[in-house]
């Protein structure tokens, strides 16, 4: 039997491995999500059937199966596109208290997990459950606040306290002194001293973050779920947690770098936090400037008689929900003739991806939506940028002004478009809290306004 459930978890690892690759484009995420759906259906059965040793257990997993199911099925039918980030935040905390929780069972029942007797653990089990308690609780902690922080119950801006890095490396100090406490003596005081350290750290990691950052603190504790969820499975024993766990660790670790790169920004920069609220008084400075405010007719105008216009997306879209909107709007324009396509910045909205899956909603056609690299140099060709509120990504300070905090970031070309329209509520600035110089240059027509109300404003003006 514990043949079979290996095979069997194997299996459900290898299409964990498929689910990746086909969520690595647009155009096969739905079978990559099959993939993963049926890998995950496999390996809870397996457990269930071959792995569960009495029937009092049986009864427990399913009644935690129903419960957490249940949870799970409401808040996917109820939950809104534009609360994805911190739902996915959410998510990444109860694995990390999954791996705590578990660590403290082993330690306290270690012959119901087979690692040995009450004082007797198995050297490499108290390794591995020393690790595994301090990623899940700095995990869980973390990702509370991105959680606060991303639903707006906490000040996206840098929280920033005094000798914070000193007092960052002092816990991750004492942290590793303790797993090695732990490692060697099996002291349950030293396993709650990392468990509260760690849970400790991960608040003060992430407080410091700022906005702008807030995609890659997403991706990097999706990184940090899969190391937790890699320990829980070497303590239970379990190949398919194991699999799991390094997929999703070494992938959230790859898209972490990704992003950075996406930024111009190194990890350790982002870790270190602060980025994002530097300038959030520099729009004093634009008091003297002017922009050129316009209406839905104007806009209307401009699209109809353009032969290409470039939508950007932007998290104002998100919270307006006005993807499908805007899809019927680029509808339109091909029904004049206009050459329509779509620009996604890496981290345009609040998470990796977020705006491919608001346009997918939107049953976008795929071939029309292109990344910052494939598609920035044809904004010079364009008539039109129609940027709906894509702040941050497409700034031209982070090109051209050398002070600024975001100098040196890649962001979409909006600016050499014949004409840029920039559909937002107002003339603040972004979640970064820059400035976006964008708004004053000469070729930028400001439209006030949400989003959805002003994209279907210029649908009828089209019609019209």
């Amino acid at each position: 039997m514990t043949n079979i459930a290996a095979f069997l978890y194997l299996v459900s690892g290898v299409l964990f491995i498929l689910a990746l690759r086909g969520l690595s484009h647009p155009a096969t995420s739905r079978r990559g999500n099959l993939y993963g759906m049926i890998g995950m259906g496999i390996a809870v059965l397996t457990t269930l059937v071959l792995a569960t040793p009495n029937f009092g257990g049986f009864v427990l997993i399913i009644l935690g199966l129903a419960i957490g199911g249940s949870a799970g099925a409401y808040i996917a039918r109820t939950i809104a596109m534009t609360s994805m980030p911190q739902l996915v935040a959410g998510f990444h905390s109860l694995v990390g208290l999954a791996a705590v929780l578990v660590a403290a069972s082993a330690l306290y029942t270690p012959d119901a997990f087979g690692i040995g007797q009450i004082g007797q653990i198995h050297t490499e089990a108290r390794i591995e459950m020393a690790i595994g308690v301090a990623i899940g609780a700095l995990t869980f902690t973390g990702s509370i606040i991105a959680f606060l922080k991303l639903n707006g119950r906490m000040s996206g801006k840098p929280i920033l306290l005094p000798f914070r890095h000193l007092i960052n490396i002092a816990l991750a100090v004492l942290i590793v002194l303790f797993i090695i406490g732990l490692a060697v003596t099996e002291s349950h005081f030293c396993f709650w001293a990392v468990v509260a350290l760690s849970l400790l750290l991960g608040i003060l990691l992430i407080v410091p973050i700022g906005g702008a950052d807030m995609p890659v603190v997403v991706s990097m504790l999706n990184s940090y779920s899969g190391w937790a969820a890699a320990g829980i499975g070497f303590t239970l024993g379990n190949l398919a947690l194991i699999i799991t766990g390094a997929l999703v660790g070494s992938s959230g670790a790859i898209l972490s770098y990704i992003m950075c790169k996406g930024m111009n920004r190194s990890f350790i920069s982002v870790i270190l936090g602060g980025f994002g609220g530097e300038m959030s008084g520099s729009a004093a400075d634009t008091s003297d400037k002017t922009v050129k405010l316009g209406s839905a007719e104007d806009a209307a105008y401009l699209m109809a008689n353009a032969s290409k216009v470039i939508i950007v997306p932007g998290y104002g879209m998100a919270v307006a929900q006005a993807q499908h909107a805007l899809r019927e709007l680029a509808d339109n324009l091909k029904k004049n003739g206009v050459e329509v396509k779509y620009a996604i910045h890496p981290v345009a909205g609040r998470m990796p991806g977020h705006m491919n899956v608001l346009l997918a909603e939107a049953n976008v056609p795929y071939d029309e939506v292109f990344e910052l690299e494939d598609i920035n140099s044809e904004f010079a060709q364009a008539d039109v940028a129609y940027v709906i509120g894509a702040n941050d990504v497409t700034n031209p300070a982070a090109r051209d002004d050398k002070s600024s905090p975001i100098y040196g970031m890649p962001i979409l070309d909006v600016d050499k478009a014949k004409t840029c329209l920039f559909v937002k509520r107002s003339l603040g600035s972004g979640y970064a809290g820059i400035d976006n110089t964008l708004f004053y240059k000469d070729g930028t027509m400001m439209l006030l306004g949400d989003a959805k109300k002003v994209t279907e404003e210029i649908n009828k003006a089209i019609a019209h």
